[in-house]
């Protein structure tokens, strides 16, 4: 199955964190990173005495089920020191699944479209940079909810270039 998934940190290097995180996700069996977006610096959400977020978005295809992708995600994200103290609050490493082909889950643990992914920018400017494209699974794109968004603060960092992690694992 193909996924698309967001990651984001504002703790600890983090940058180094995402990019630390991508290079983990190439590395599992069963799971194959594709593609992902350049890096982006965000506004938190929720509490603003937090540090300025890093954000990407990366596509993957994984084995098994949607459960057992976010068991693995979640797995990530606590061995990169994740706690989760408050909501919305700062983290070292969160991965969250947005999408999973054209799929719809609502579960206790796990909703596919993510239910947030359409009103906030660090989630949809680095999504358009790996798959301009995407629709959600009713067939509305993606990129029709960037004027939503346009006044949410979100600048690129330095140049990534998406499959630059990739190339450098698996020369």
């Amino acid at each position: 199955m193909q996924a698309l998934i967001g990651l984001g940190s504002n703790l600890d290097s983090p940058s180094q964190r995402l990019i630390s995180a991508l290079r983990a996700l190439q590395r599992l069996p069963g799971l194959t990173l594709c593609h992902h977006s350049r890096l982006y610096a965000s506004a938190p959400v929720g509490p603003q005495d937090q540090p300025d977020y890093v954000n990407a978005a990366a596509a993957l295809t994984f084995q098994g089920s949607p459960h057992e992708l976010l068991q693995t995600l979640q797995a990530l994200e606590l061995a990169a020191g994740r706690q989760r103290l408050r909501h919305w609050g700062e983290r070292t490493l969160d991965l969250d699944i947005l999408l999973i082909g054209d799929r719809c889950i609502d579960t206790p643990d796990l909703q596919v479209p993510h239910p947030q992914m359409t009103r906030r920018a660090f989630v949809l400017y680095p999504l358009m940079d790996i798959c301009a494209d995407a629709l959600l699974p009713d067939g509305t794109a993606l990129s029709s909810f960037l004027e939503q968004v346009k006044d949410q603060r979100i600048s690129p960092l330095a140049e990534l270039e998406r499959d630059a992690l990739i190339e450098r694992e698996n020369p």
